[in-house]
């Protein structure tokens, strides 16, 4: 990353594509958009789920979204450590994997339960309810300058567990609303 980059905390495309975790920390170039990056990686983490649905069995869907989740403590971690930045907005995998986990659990629905869910899961990211926001809070003052596989790992973690409980509150609430109506 050039001295340019690292003080703007703005990845360029050209950086992104020297290193496979990078790429897919950055949601394959989705985490790149200027507006809104994470709205631009569900809406990504969206049409993947429903071309790999065409695909994949249920229980390959399931073991996709299990090693995404592990591989993404890895990956998120390190680029954010890379970027020294303890939750870049462009890093949305973690953005992909738990709308994939919304999805999965929903599935089979239609496009219009399917945009309840996107509506609701970025509703929940994005405004960072209790005990999200303190959950993602706890992550982001963690010691960024530690570069041990552990503590990336960790680092990596916090990233992605805020957005599985998005993930979790998005599916409570359908579930609730499911019962009423």
């Amino acid at each position: 990353m050039s001295k340019a980059e690292i003080s703007l905390n703005k990845p360029s495309g050209k950086w992104m594509l020297q290193s496979i975790h990078r790429f897919i920390a950055m949601g394959f170039g989705s985490g790149l958009a200027p507006l809104a990056p994470g709205t631009v990686g569900t809406l990504w983490a969206w049409v993947g789920f429903l071309v790999g649905q065409y695909f994949l069995s249920d229980a390959d869907c399931l073991w996709v979204i299990m090693c995404g989740f592990g591989l993404g403590c890895w990956i998120c971690g390190q680029v954010s450590h890379e970027l020294r930045l303890p939750d870049f907005g462009g890093i949305v995998w973690d953005e992909i994997i738990a709308f994939w986990i919304v999805l999965f659990m929903i599935s089979p629905a239609n496009i219009y339960l399917q945009a309840t869910a996107f509506i609701l899961f970025r509703f929940f990211d994005i405004a960072k309810p209790e005990p999200i926001r303190s959950v993602d809070r706890y992550f982001k003052n963690q010691n960024q300058d530690d570069a041990t596989m552990l503590r990336i790992l960790w680092r990596g973690f916090g990233i992605m567990i805020d957005d599985v409980i998005a993930a979790f509150f998005t599916l409570l609430v359908i579930a609730i609303a499911m019962q009423i109506y």
